[in-house]
């Protein structure tokens, strides 16, 4: 998960191998490239596994409804990312 954050920028950008980081330790979403922080699926993954990993999404996914609900459902302190267009 967290071995993310030593990964080579081409393998931070790799979906196959970002999303296996997330499933293990949902904050290895923080690592991904910008690219994979706005995919929703990899985002929803994360926060699945820690609520607070929504802080690292890209704004639009931070002004998805559902998505932050579910956030706040597993960490209430991650209602304070959401974007302000909410």
């Amino acid at each position: 998960g967290s071995a993310l954050q030593f990964a080579s920028a081409e393998l931070q950008a790799d979906r196959e191998l970002v999303l296996e980081a997330v499933q293990g330790f949902g904050g290895a979403i923080r690592y991904a490239s910008v690219e994979l922080r706005s995919d929703r699926e990899l985002v929803q993954e994360a926060v699945m596994q820690h609520g607070w990993a929504v802080q690292f999404a890209a704004e639009r996914l931070r002004g998805d409804r559902a998505l932050m609900l579910e956030a706040v459902r597993r960490c209430g302190w991650a209602l304070q990312f959401a974007s302000k267009d909410l």
